[in-house]
């Protein structure tokens, strides 16, 4: 018996057509290999941008780099951008903000590289890890299908998964903990499909440990098990889902009632249901009374429908057909009952939370409409749903990350944010700074820095611009008469280019409003600007 081989491309096709030929005959593990390392150098190459650009702040990346270094130096992940600015007291680390211990995970990235630019390649290299999860999931929903329609939806599941929108968004904005959420997300769908519960369990508790409320997405995934379950021998399974339904939220309320406390947090500090009641139990007990209560919550502002008109829209609803989106329920319900409008739109990093979900339940609706035996008009209309769902899924990708990167200019820093950046060379190693969002992470390497925000903090170095609104500051004239104030208290000017200054203390006159947290300081809130919730699309 003779194995025939695809004849190679003529050579009048030139060496663009072999390339494509030799990627169509990949293998699978080549192929996995190909989509993998795209998704890494999307992601990677969208997050660099945002560095050389100096369009990534000290909210978030700024935060997370001062944490990370403190793991990385088996410390707590103490930052003083956040405490300071948000007037935590002395003592606070981030663990008291969101309860992220695996964040502790990226330590040794800092122990080759010790610069914030280690966060962007970890997250990068977070959601590359998701392509091959991807792919096997696919294989399990199409177990079923003929062989080359199943090679053919991993393929396109792997694309669109390395180039999905929510993965390029969260890289443009920066880095956050919840990169660790889309491959651990991933695993636990992944093993679940296989019966591997012990991994399930695994990546469970490893989601408990990314962020506190993602308990309750694994609550709900255990109830996904329960359902799948229930009239099959899968003792495992059962039980499996059985304890993820009770352990989930019992590690949700754990983490904020006692863990976030006890590392000088607040519980209810993130708490935006204002209209639902003034904690989790005054909430409760006002929707057992008036449950319409939760349908004014959820359709209050014109951004609300919206978003999942998006999110489910451009998935043509294909999620809705399979109880995987259970999972997506709590984490939708935590953004559409907000009163914080930064939580209703696609522009910020809360929906790359969803993706795995949204993806997953997706291709099991796909799967299971592509069986053998099922009519060949459900066949083609898998098909067709398939291609259709993943073209809108990569059209999206190229407004929100792909078609920047082909643009020059937004390589570059814009005026006011390059000098910036010259400014804060002329700041001296080890120096206490006051510094504006967006060249913080400039200076977390070799600086103490905190933000330049309503309290003056009697620093040793201001580096702040007038002219151009800077977060949090609610417009520029506020950083103006900062620059004034401290010109009058104290402060000389050292440098000024572009609108940006550095200012120089010289004494210890007193600064009116002149204020560092202490013991009892209560934490405080941002005021959300007035601009913020009122385009989809902008964050």
């Amino acid at each position: 018996m003779t194995t025939q081989t695809a004849p190679p491309p003529p050579a009048a096709a030139g060496p663009a057509a072999r390339r494509l030929a030799e990627a169509v005959l990949l293998g699978p593990a080549r192929r996995t290999a190909l989509l993998t390392a795209l998704c890494f150098a999307v992601t990677c190459a969208i997050g660099l941008q945002g560095w050389t650009s100096v369009s990534l702040g000290g909210f978030d990346l700024g935060i997370f780099d001062q944490g990370v270094r403190g793991y990385a130096h088996f410390g707590l992940p103490v930052s003083t951008l956040k405490s300071f600015h948000h007037e935590f007291p002395p003592g606070f680390s981030l663990l008291g903000d969101h309860f992220s211990p695996v964040l502790a995970l990226l330590a040794p990235l800092y122990w080759i590289w010790d610069d914030p630019r280690s966060l962007i390649i970890g997250q990068a290299l977070l959601f590359a890890a998701g392509v091959p999860l991807v792919r096997r999931i696919a294989g399990h929903a199409f177990a079923a299908a003929e062989p080359r329609t199943a090679r053919r939806a991993a393929d396109l599941a792997g694309l669109v998964h390395a180039l999905g929108w929510p993965l390029l968004v969260a890289a443009r904005v920066g880095f956050h903990e919840v990169a660790f959420a889309v491959p651990l997300t991933l695993l636990m769908l992944e093993r679940g499909l296989a019966r591997r519960y012990g991994t399930v369990v695994l990546a469970a508790l490893l989601l408990c440990c990314t962020k506190e409320d993602l308990g309750l997405m694994v609550g709900a995934y255990g109830l996904v098990l329960l359902l799948r379950t229930r009239r099959t021998g899968d003792r495992a399974g059962r039980l499996t889902g059985l304890g993820l339904l009770l352990g989930g939220p019992v590690a949700s309320a754990v983490a904020i009632t006692w863990l976030i406390p006890a590392m000088g947090g607040e519980p209810g500090y993130y708490w935006n249901y204002g209209s639902l009641g003034a904690d989790g139990g005054d909430a409760l007990r006002n929707l057992l009374h008036d449950p319409f209560l939760l349908v004014q919550a959820a359709f209050d502002q014109p951004l609300k429908p919206l978003l999942l008109l998006w999110l489910f829209g451009t998935t043509l609803l294909l999620p809705l057909r399979s109880a995987t989106v259970l999972c997506a329920l709590p984490l939708l319900a935590e953004r559409i009952l907000s009163s914080n409008p930064n939580h209703w739109s696609i522009a910020r990093h809360y929906d790359s939370l969803l993706w795995p979900v949204l993806l997953t339940a997706a291709i099991e609706v796909l799967g299971r409409l592509s069986a053998v035996g099922r009519p060949e008009r459900s066949v083609r209309r898998a098909r067709r749903l398939g291609l259709g769902a993943a073209g809108i899924a990569l059209l999206a990708a190229v407004p929100m990350g792909l078609l920047p990167l082909a643009v020059p200019s937004s390589w570059a820093p814009k005026t006011s944010e390059a000098a910036l950046v010259r400014a804060a060379a002329l700041i001296p190693d080890g120096a206490f700074v006051e510094a504006d969002n967006q060249i913080a992470p400039r200076l977390t390497a070799r600086t103490d820095v905190v933000l330049v925000d309503g309290t003056p903090r009697g620093r040793e170095y201001v580096l702040t611009r007038g002219d151009k609104r800077s977060f949090p500051f609610k417009t520029d004239k506020e950083q103006a008469e900062r620059i004034r104030l401290l010109l009058a208290h104290g402060y000389r000017q050292v440098w000024a280019e572009d609108g940006v200054v550095l200012l120089h203390r010289e004494g210890d006159e007193p600064i009116p409003g002149e204020h560092v947290p202490g013991p009892d300081s209560e934490p405080v809130q941002d005021e959300v600007p007035s601009d913020v919730g009122h385009n989809l699309f902008r964050g």
